[in-house]
């Protein structure tokens, strides 16, 4: 009797195939593989895959400036810092990332971010520069589409917004719309051009409020570390 109560135990315990366990080459694999398909660093994938990290940094006019950039759970979160060597301000500022739209090669995601600027108010490259400490706020659009294997044309609207922390009313907005590329080097590596264009509103201390061309140019390096 105990014998035929075993058998159908027996039976399944027979029929029953431990699942393939993932050894650590073949998850490292997967891992490159991912970082091949969405790579980028400075501004393309429009946002990072869970996990997925890189630093960055770029020369260009008017400023110079380094990043970092984190994948969590569908959402990026990450960290600015910008000098503009024309006026000596600086802006740090925290990023969020979020994506709204991918079909294909393309995809698309808003951006904000939120810091300081610095200004200490220098005018030998112009009279009308501001002085003081300013709130960053920093609402973008960024749009990507893969090109090839190994390139991603990059479509950007920025628009930043610094407002005087000081008595006077002084501010600043800047909407810029840029367009670029980021270029897979290989070994992890990108390389970054974007061009920006746009207008530069500012009202000074008492002032009335004035506007001229705005620009950026950026030509950046990056490295995906995960």
């Amino acid at each position: 009797m105990q014998a035929w109560v075993l058998v159908p135990w027996v039976a399944m315990a027979q029929g029953t195939t431990a699942p393939e366990k993932t050894t650590p080459s073949e998850t490292e694999a997967v891992r490159v593989e991912d970082r091949q398909r969405h790579f980028g660093a400075m501004l393309a994938p429009a946002v990072l895959p869970d996990g997925g990290s890189a630093v960055a940094g770029w020369v260009g006019a008017p400023e110079v400036g380094v990043s970092y950039r984190q994948g969590l759970s569908g959402w990026e979160l990450g960290a600015r810092a910008r000098f503009d060597y024309l006026h000596l301000s600086t802006t740090v500022e925290a990023v969020g990332r979020w994506p709204v739209w991918s079909e294909g090669a393309w995809a698309v995601a808003p951006e904000l971010g939120l810091g300081v600027t610095a200004n200490p108010g220098s005018r030998y490259f112009d009279a009308q520069n501001l002085r003081g400490w300013f709130l960053r706020v920093d609402p973008a659009l960024v749009a990507t589409w893969r090109v090839v294997e190994t390139v991603a044309a990059l479509g950007t609207v920025e628009v930043p917004y610094d407002l005087g922390l000081s008595p006077g009313g002084t501010w600043r907005v800047k909407p810029l719309a840029g367009v670029g590329a980021e270029i897979y080097l290989g070994e992890d590596l990108t390389l970054s051009l974007l061009g920006q264009l746009g207008v530069d509103v500012f009202k000074e201390v008492r002032g009335v409020t004035q506007s001229r061309l705005g620009y950026g140019a950026r030509l950046g390096l990056g490295v995906r570390l995960f």
